[in-house]
């Protein structure tokens, strides 16, 4: 047993948490857990089930007594986020999560803890095993891919799930039951570039944005964190007028994190050196004072590499549409809901940036829980793109989750949680994909919420989960489990 985990309760969670954070699961990467969740709930000697697309159902009698309770499902996603520290060595292929308990906190050592959705499954797994508890018949869904592509729930067949009522244990604030959540799609751009040498008497410099907290692209976009390819690019524009050169541009890793990191290397004149380190220590100051409280480790940096022999950059014209169009791409909150006080309707996230052998490509994440205004904002970031001589492509997506206030699973959910705590849970809607949106669709009439004990920092290495609300929040699920009738 790790370190980590010795003696926290409930024991059967963090021996399980533990044992599929040896294990790899990146998001596509899903085929050892899937087959070790086969392979448990055959040594637990339950009906299993799993699909050419490695999701997984497990079935479990129901407890002595409760045989005619109708069947419920409880479900969550094998991948998680794969996001390490530049300076961490970590193979997420082969290498282990190395657990770290801080006091009441569990995270990773310079990694994501996979928490999101690991919690989740290992809490499954103790169901499945724990002989003692009270409980109608169950189904446990296991689903892949849920943060790249939502390939799992996207694959499911009618007839896999009997259950009409579903528990996702796939969020991340206990003490608040979600009924609602996002769809979302993303947009690319992709410029076709051209190269040609460097100019005489230059030097290459490698501008570097680091330190920044970024995070999950639709739960903490309201929180005003920096993106390092805007941060970047900023800086760059304040470098053009210093003649410098663009040769590659890299930034961010996943379409649903805000950017923690991103780098460019330039060309520039060896006489502009001195004043362009002095641009960007005025970069530096003026944009981490005005960060300063999200972002106090932001660094933007410039030093001087070496050029190769032959040094190419990308052609004045098109590296200006390139920075213009980088400016002009709105990022964060576009619309607040005026119906649920405190709800991120609408929103875009600026992801990733690459430099590819004759393109620069730069994806882009848009979400709302509105389906009308989720195609506004895939207008307007279009039209940015082509405007900037780019190609747009768009992604078809996921479908939103309508809230359904008068739902069955809510009631006993909201009766339960104040009985067990003496007051009322948060009945919320997220900025986040959840699966419930696409198994609402394959399941018409599948009535649902979703529940989890606190996460933070999802989607990046400073992912943490509270430990004393994962006893909080199995202790809910519990009672939830033995008052369905």
């Amino acid at each position: 047993m790790s370190n980590a985990i010795e003696g926290l309760k409930p024991t059967l969670v963090w021996k399980y948490f533990a044992e599929i954070s040896k294990i790899p699961r990146g998001s596509k990467s899903e085929k050892q857990i899937s087959a070790y969740i086969v392979q448990t709930a055959k040594s637990l000697g339950l009906e299993v089930k799993q699909d050419k697309f490695m999701n997984v159902v497990v079935k479990k009698s129901a407890s002595p007594g409760k045989e005619k309770v109708p069947s419920l499902c409880l479900q969550g996603h094998l991948d998680m986020v794969c996001e390490k520290n530049k300076e961490t060595v970590h193979d997420f292929e082969k290498d282990p999560i190395e657990l770290v308990r801080k006091g009441n906190v569990l995270m990773a050592n310079g990694t994501t803890l996979g928490a999101d959705n690991g919690v989740g499954v290992a809490t499954n797994l103790a169901i499945m095993e724990d002989k003692s508890l009270a409980h109608g018949p169950l189904e446990f869904l296991f689903t892949v891919d849920e943060e790249t592509g939502l390939t799992g729930a996207n694959n499911l067949k009618a007839g896999q799930l009997e259950s009409k009522t579903l528990m996702n244990l796939d969020s991340e604030e206990e003490g608040a039951i979600y009924v609602g959540c996002s769809g979302g799609r993303n947009t690319f751009g992709t410029w076709k570039v051209n190269f040609e040498n460097a100019p005489g008497k230059s030097v290459a410099v490698a501008l570097h944005v680091k330190g920044l907290r970024g995070g999950h692209s639709g739960l903490e976009i309201d929180k005003g964190r920096g993106n390092s390819i805007k941060i970047l690019n900023r800086t760059l524009i304040a470098l053009e007028k210093l003649e410098a050169r663009l040769s590659t541009i890299e930034g961010g890793n996943k379409s649903n994190a805000i950017p923690r990191e991103a780098e460019a290397l330039l060309i520039i004149p060896a006489k502009n050196v001195k004043k362009a380190k002095s641009i960007v220590d005025r970069c530096n100051s003026t944009i981490k004072a005005e960060l300063a409280t999200v972002e106090p480790d932001l660094s933007i940096t410039l030093e001087e590499v070496q050029m190769k022999k032959k040094g190419k950059v990308i052609k004045k014209a098109q590296q200006k549409m390139l920075t213009q169009t980088i400016a002009g791409l709105p990022h964060g909150v576009t619309k607040m809901s005026a119906d649920i006080p405190g709800l991120v309707e609408t929103s875009t996230n600026v992801a990733i940036i690459r430099t590819e052998k004759s393109n620069i490509v730069l994806t882009t994440s848009q979400r709302s829980s509105v389906a009308s205004e989720i195609d506004e904002i895939l207008e307007t970031v279009k039209a940015v793109f082509e405007l900037g001589g780019a190609k747009a492509l768009q992604t078809e997506g996921y479908p939103g989750w309508k809230p359904n206030l008068d739902s069955q699973i809510l009631k006993t959910a909201k009766s339960t949680y104040s009985s067990l705590y003496g007051k009322e849970p948060l009945v919320k809607a997220i900025h986040a994909g959840l699966e419930c949106g696409i198994i609402g669709e394959k399941f018409p009439g599948m009535d649902m919420v979703s529940f989890g004990p606190t996460l933070e920092g999802v989607h990046s290495p400073d992912e943490k989960i509270y430990i004393d609300t994962v006893e909080k929040f199995w202790n809910f699920l519990l009672g939830i489990l033995r008052n369905v009738n």
